[in-house]
């Protein structure tokens, strides 16, 4: 009679040559096939990872989150990695960590401001809302499209606690500048590190210099889970209390399916509850339930193992782009990283200068006509959107560039599924536009 291990064994052998019959490579049929702007690349051992993670059925975070966490970690020489089940979960995580009566005064309270861009994607900022805290808007810089350094510090006031902000694109903003202030006016720092996994400043990996950074892995991003996320930190007490407000509020930090990790679990007053409430029953926080399961992190594993190969790809792509669209920057502003930065680009980003002759839609409109994704940037300018018209805010100064991002930028793709194939046809068909050709 064969065992469990037996049966399992061959299952992942079929699912070995499943992939290789389901997924095998295809050529890229120029004009026809959509040149993406960003997916997921894989190979079998994502495949065997997550059956693997389903024939154990334990279904919620398990020994494959386990090792995601540590592994992470580890890349980014931090002590923890707490995995969520977005990017966006990994901010609003974050951010509210930062408002825990555990920091006592050194907790942000409503009222309090949090230093920001309005160029970026919503969830950097949905948690500062959300926690009833007030965004200071700052411009940002064409080409990097990161926070004007000189901006930040006319942005300070007197009830300024944090900065929370992307690394937008995979550019590095100007921790330069950033560290300063922190240190300077005793801030929180929070690294929106979503867009920008790999990339380094100073030689540095951006994601650890916060008090704590995110992260996303949702299938557009340089590792993918399907969604995850996932928070990091540096700081014993902030990793305890995100894993609180990620896991129900609770005080107990025991690992699911575990218990009395500190010995004490029926023996300690808490709050008004009777002496001796269980420990695995009490709530610090007011929380969420943001956890991954473990066949989402058994996918993550596998991705983990290809970043270095990824980013570099990423940093080919870019360079190759640049190379072939350099003829055109008297009517394009192509992208350049930031001082001190070696970006891992999310995307290529392009604006179209005002006297072009042609305005954005016009560009994208032909692209997409001609099967290459594109995508604008993000919000543009968050606060002309609905959702955002009436909120508490400030802006420091003017938001100038952040409205000329929203009507003249977009973005495509330099994702490791894009090879010198993609790249030719990507070439050819802005030749042809900027020779005059447009859609009839």
């Amino acid at each position: 009679m064969r065992t469990a291990e037996d049966i399992r064994s061959e299952i992942l052998a079929l699912t070995r040559e499943y992939h290789s019959a389901k997924f095998s490579k295809k050529v890229f049929n120029p004009g026809r096939e959509m040149v993406h702007y960003a997916g997921r690349i894989f190979d079998e051992q994502e495949i065997v990872n997550l059956v693997d993670a389903g024939l154990d059925f334990y279904l919620t975070a398990s020994r494959y989150a386990e090792h995601f966490e540590a592994e992470f970690a580890d890349y980014l020489g931090l002590s923890h990695a707490l995995l969520v089940n977005s990017g966006s979960s990994a901010n609003l995580v974050a951010l509210t960590t930062l408002t825990s009566p555990k920091l006592k005064d050194l907790r942000l309270k409503p009222g309090d401001e949090v230093i920001t861009t309005a160029c970026g994607f919503p969830t950097t900022v949905n948690p500062i809302v959300q926690n009833q805290l007030v965004p200071v808007f700052v411009d940002v810089n064409l080409r990097d499209y990161t926070a004007i350094p000189e901006r930040l510090a006319g942005a300070i006031g007197p009830q300024t606690r944090a900065i929370m902000m992307a690394h937008t694109m995979g550019v590095p903003f100007c921790l330069d500048a950033v560290l300063d202030l922190v240190k300077k006016h005793r801030l929180w720092l929070i690294e929106d590190n979503c867009d920008a996994l790999g990339s380094t400043y100073r030689g540095q990996l951006t994601g650890t210099y916060g008090h704590l950074s995110t992260f996303s892995f949702y299938p557009a991003h340089h590792i993918t889970m399907g969604e995850g996320g996932c928070v990091a930190t540096h700081d014993d007490d902030l990793a305890r209390i995100a894993q609180s407000y990620r896991d129900w509020g609770r005080d107990c930090y025991c690992a699911g399916g575990k218990s009395n990790s500190c010995g004490e679990r029926f023996s300690r007053q808490f709050g008004k509850l009777p002496f001796g409430y269980d420990h695995k029953y009490v709530y610090s926080h007011i929380g969420y339930n943001l956890k991954v399961t473990d066949m989402q992190a058994a996918i993550g594993c596998a991705q983990l193992k290809k970043l270095e190969q990824f980013v570099a790809r990423r940093r080919e792509n870019f360079l190759d782009l640049t190379r072939r669209l350099q003829a055109y920057e008297d009517r394009l502003l192509l992208p350049r990283a930031t001082e001190h930065s070696e970006p891992s680009w999310f995307g290529y980003v392009i604006s179209v200068k005002e006297k072009a002759g042609f305005s954005r839609n016009d560009l994208t409109a032909f692209l997409e006509a001609n099967r290459i994704e594109t995508r604008n940037l993000f919000s543009g300018n968050l606060l002309c959107h609905p959702a955002y018209q009436n909120i508490p805010h400030r802006v420091a100064g003017d938001l100038t560039n952040t409205d000329f991002v929203m009507n003249n930028t977009f973005f495509i793709g330099v994702y490791p599924g894009i090879d010198d194939r993609h790249l030719n046809f990507i070439q050819a068909v802005f030749d042809r536009f900027m020779a005059g050709e447009r859609i009839s």
